[in-house]
């Protein structure tokens, strides 16, 4: 019988990125549950840490840079249900993908998107908290998940090496 079938295909990449995914899901979780109940950031806020960073807390009721905000609870879950199936065409995509990169930079998205979609379901809302600013510059307030998705995000545009 020939075909694919006669021939195991190497899960390592997968596995690299599972494992990215589980990490980022865990140091996301675990920041944001320290943040606000460990530290008790909410009634402390802001926290300057450096001239040009601080801690805060900003609760993102619609997706990345605040857009498409979302008070009502079908566009609450809406949104989760968009950031679950999207997690899982991504761990398809990585299941399938053979080159470390791509998976480094699936893994780093998936853990991203899974983490925020458990803070919209625990909290109606993504908790937020890093906030870097210059002067009267200010970048927007995100947390590790958001973080990791950026840079997954060129993880996914290197081009892996031919395989020989």
């Amino acid at each position: 019988m020939a075909g694919n079938s006669d021939v195991k295909q190497d899960r390592s990449a997968f596995r690299l990125g599972l494992a990215v995914a589980l990490v980022v899901l865990i140091l996301d979780q675990v920041s944001k549950l320290w943040l606000l109940y460990g530290y008790g950031l909410p009634s402390r806020y802001p926290v300057g840490l450096t001239s040009w960073f601080e801690l805060t807390v900003v609760w993102n009721y619609g997706i990345s840079y605040g857009m498409l905000q979302q008070t009502t609870d079908f566009g609450r879950w809406a949104l989760t249900a968009f950031q679950i199936v999207a997690a899982l065409g991504l761990g398809v995509w990585m299941w399938r993908t053979v080159g470390k990169m791509a998976a480094l930079g699936l893994g780093l998205i998936i853990g991203g998107a899974i983490g925020n979609a458990i803070d919209r379901i625990a909290y109606g809302a993504v908790f937020d908290f890093a906030h870097v600013h210059f002067g009267s510059f200010s970048w927007y307030v995100f947390n590790l998940a958001d973080a990791a998705i950026v840079l997954g995000v060129p993880c996914l545009l290197y081009p892996e090496p031919e395989r020989r």
